[in-house]
């Protein structure tokens, strides 16, 4: 096969158990984000834009919502007879199933899907973040500095530093030392999760690892702390755009928040950098004569009758007569009865808000609307 310059791997195995229930039957970058996408969307997109048509999609828990969602990939022009995208679950022997056990074991156990593509670079994504980036231009970055591995790297807050991989650079941006979640760190460097390594490089280093009965088998532990002993050229690439970890209730809420405020830098309506996603054929939305409706953003399918106001709406979703809705997302096809009340909070799917349910919200977090949470609250307003 002829030698394609670069592809991409997505890691979309994981299980977001930060993200509670709204993980409980889908993998994380299936979860619903902004009224009509998927956390994958984001990835996928960026590789279709980014001119990257050869991508392997890495899934392991809960992946039946997922492998169905992103089929053959004509949503992202990725349905190519060259390359394409390709749904890559954990391979089974014959007496066992071969479990992903970190991020380096997955990427190893499709050693053979990444040498019959015979590629130059291997570009590694996380399924499950918020951004929109040039892939392309990273990979000229990479090749410039003549690196053996390159890391995509973004400022955090310093209070917010210990939750990241941070990277440690010189004033060229070469990596000289790297902490996964450091105590104490010493620079607010985050690795995005985004890596491009040569391809000749990393699966040696991939066979180290498989074969280190120590190992966790992962890139930010393991990996990365091998090359940098062995004194191999690891690049930063420095990231000023929007980016976001959603693996968290409250971090979910507040990028789908982000849509609603045009100060931020995650532009959906950029017609040069489109976000694609499955149409869902949903007709048109619908505002009643009683609606009222501020500062929001609407999807297809969706009936108004009700107030609303900061809030994310999803497609299919009904809010009806009397209904206040503020600050609040609402996942596809939930219904919010007439009379209801409900502030701060993440509504899931398909849920049913019961007429007059009132649910206040004065703390810092973000409250998950399940039916166990409305079965628990079911006689009583809620303050939360």
């Amino acid at each position: 096969m002829k030698r394609q310059k670069c592809i991409a791997m997505i890691l979309a195995g994981g299980k977001g158990s930060r993200l509670k229930e709204l993980t409980e039957t889908l993998a994380k970058p299936a979860v619903p984000f902004g009224g009509k996408y998927r956390i994958i969307d984001f990835p996928l997109s960026n590789c279709a834009n980014s001119g990257i048509h050869t991508v392997g999609v890495l899934t392991q828990y809960q992946p039946l919502a997922l492998n169905s969602y992103i089929g053959i990939g004509s949503a992202w022009d990725l349905d190519r007879r060259d390359g394409g995208v390709t749904v890559l679950p954990p391979y089974a022997e014959s007496s066992k199933v071969n479990w992903y056990s970190g991020t380096a074991s997955a990427i190893y156990q499709n050693f053979h899907y990444i040498q019959q593509h015979n590629p130059e670079h291997v570009l590694i994504l996380s399924g499950d973040h918020i951004y929109k980036m040039d892939y392309e231009a990273m990979l000229d970055y990479h090749i410039e500095q003549g690196a053996d591995a390159t890391i995509s790297v973004i400022e955090v807050p310093w209070e917010e530093a210990s939750r990241f991989g941070i990277m440690n650079t010189d004033e060229s941006y070469n990596v000289t030392r790297f902490d996964e979640k450091p105590e104490h760190p010493e620079s607010n460097l985050a690795s995005m999760g985004i890596y491009i390594f040569k391809w000749s490089v990393l699966k040696e280093y991939l066979e180290h690892d498989e074969q280190n009965p120590d190992s966790s088998n992962d890139f930010g532990k393991d990996v990365i702390p091998a090359m940098l002993a062995d004194n191999l050229k690891l690049t930063a690439y420095p990231f000023k755009g929007y980016w976001k970890d959603v693996g968290t209730v409250k971090s979910l809420w507040e990028a789908n928040m982000d849509l609603l405020d045009q100060g931020k830098e995650l532009d959906l309506y950029d017609p040069e950098w489109r976000i694609y996603s499955i149409n869902a054929n949903h007709p048109p939305q619908v505002m009643g004569r009683n609606a009222s409706v501020k500062h929001s953003l609407l999807n297809e399918g969706s009936i108004i009758d009700g107030e609303l106001e900061h809030s994310v709406v999803s497609q299919g979703v009904q809010i009806e007569k009397d209904a206040i809705v503020k600050d609040c997302v609402i996942m596809p096809n939930a219904r919010i009865g007439r009379g209801a009340y409900i502030e701060r909070a993440i509504v899931m799917e398909d849920i049913e808000i019961p007429e007059n349910t009132v649910i206040y919200n004065n703390s810092d977090e973000i409250l998950l609307i399940t039916e166990a949470f409305l079965a628990a609250h079911s006689q009583e307003g809620v303050k939360a």
